[in-house]
C-alpha cells in the first residue's frame, strides 16, 4: 500500500460530483469516478480516504471465516456432546458476520465507480448490517433459552421478522426517500434491541443476572452492543473530522473507528458465545 495519498490518483472535496459528497469534513483522498469494476477494485491497494474502512472490514471478514473453521475443529474434540444445533446456531453467526464485513469491504471498494454501483452497494451495506445483527442473535437466544423454547422461538421469530422489515426498507425504493428516513432509522434501532425484550424477561422471572451471564455470556453481548452504540455516536457526530475538518481524511475518521469498533463488537459477541457454548456442554446450561 502506498505511504501517502497519491494527487495523480484522489480528489478534492470541491471536486466531487453531487452524488459522491457524504461527509464536509473529509476534505480530500477521494478516488476519481472510475465507471470501472476493475480499476475501483484495483484501488484498494493504493492509500486514499476509503483504504481504512476496506481493509478493516475486509481482514475482518477473512478473521472471522477463520476463526469459524479453527472452533468448528476444537469444539468437535473438546465436546462429544456438541450437536448439529450447536453448528447452526454458531453457523448463523459466523455467516452474518462474513457477510456483512464482507459486504462493506465490498461496498467502500465500489463506492467510486457510479452513481448506480454506489446505490447498489449501499442496499448491500444495510443488508449486512442486518444479516449480522440477526446472525447475533441465534446463539445468544438459543443458549440463553435454551430451556424456555417458546420464549426463544417467540424471541428469533421477533427478530427475524424486523429483519425482514429492514431489508425491506433498505431495498426498495418506495421507503428509501427522505420522508422515510426516520422510519428506517427506528427499524433498525428496533432490531437491535429487539434481542433485550426475550433478555429482560428472563431476569425478572427466571434467572438471576449472575445465572444468565454464565448462560449466554451477558457480560460480553452487553460488551458489544456498547461498543456498536459507541462507533455509532461517533460515526453521527461525524467526530474527530467535525472538530479538525481535513486532519483525519487519510486515517482516524469517524467511520474508519466505527468499522473498528464493529469489528471489536463481533469479536466481542463471539468470545461471549463460546463461554456460553463451554457452559452449556458442561452439563450445567441444558439441564431444564
Amino acid at each position: 500500500i502506498e505511504s501517502a495519498a497519491s494527487s495523480a490518483l484522489t480528489l478534492l472535496w470541491d471536486d466531487l460530483p453531487p452524488w459522491r459528497r457524504d461527509n464536509a469534513y473529509i476534505l480530500s483522498g477521494y478516488r476519481r469516478t472510475s465507471n470501472s469494476y476493475l480499476v475501483s477494485l484495483s484501488s484498494v491497494l493504493h492509500l486514499h480516504n476509503e483504504t481504512v474502512n476496506i481493509w478493516t472490514h475486509l481482514l475482518g471478514a477473512a478473521g472471522f471465516s477463520a476463526a469459524g473453521l479453527l472452533l468448528y475443529r476444537a469444539a468437535a474434540a473438546r465436546y462429544a456432546s456438541a450437536t448439529d444445533a450447536d453448528c447452526l446456531v454458531f453457523a448463523c453467526f459466523f455467516a452474518g458476520a462474513f457477510l456483512c464485513l464482507g459486504m462493506s469491504a465490498t461496498y467502500h471498494a465500489l463506492t467510486n465507480h457510479s452513481p448506480a454501483v454506489a446505490k447498489w452497494g449501499n442496499k448491500l451495506d444495510y443488508t449486512g448490517i442486518v444479516l449480522l445483527i440477526v446472525g447475533s442473535y441465534v446463539p445468544a437466544m438459543y443458549y440463553g433459552l435454551f430451556c424456555h423454547s417458546d420464549m426463544m422461538a417467540c424471541g428469533l421469530s421477533m427478530i427475524a421478522l424486523l429483519g425482514v422489515g429492514c431489508l425491506a426498507v433498505s431495498w426498495l425504493e418506495h421507503f428509501r426517500t427522505p420522508a422515510w428516513r426516520p422510519y428506517r432509522a427506528l427499524m433498525f434501532v428496533g432490531l437491535g434491541l429487539s434481542g433485550v425484550v426475550p433478555i429482560l424477561y428472563m431476569l425478572a422471572t427466571e434467572f438471576t443476572y449472575a445465572q444468565l451471564n454464565e448462560r449466554m455470556g451477558l457480560n460480553w453481548v452487553i460488551l458489544q452492543g456498547a461498543l456498536y452504540i459507541f462507533g455509532a455516536f461517533l460515526y453521527a457526530a461525524r467526530w474527530p473530522e467535525r472538530k479538525w475538518p481535513g486532519a483525519f481524511d487519510i486515517w482516524g475518521s469517524s467511520h474508519q473507528i466505527f468499522h473498528v469498533f464493529v469489528v471489536l463488537a463481533a469479536a466481542s459477541h463471539l468470545y461471549g458465545m463460546i463461554k456460553a457454548f463451554d457452559f452449556h456442554h458442561t452439563g450445567l446450561g441444558s439441564q431444564c
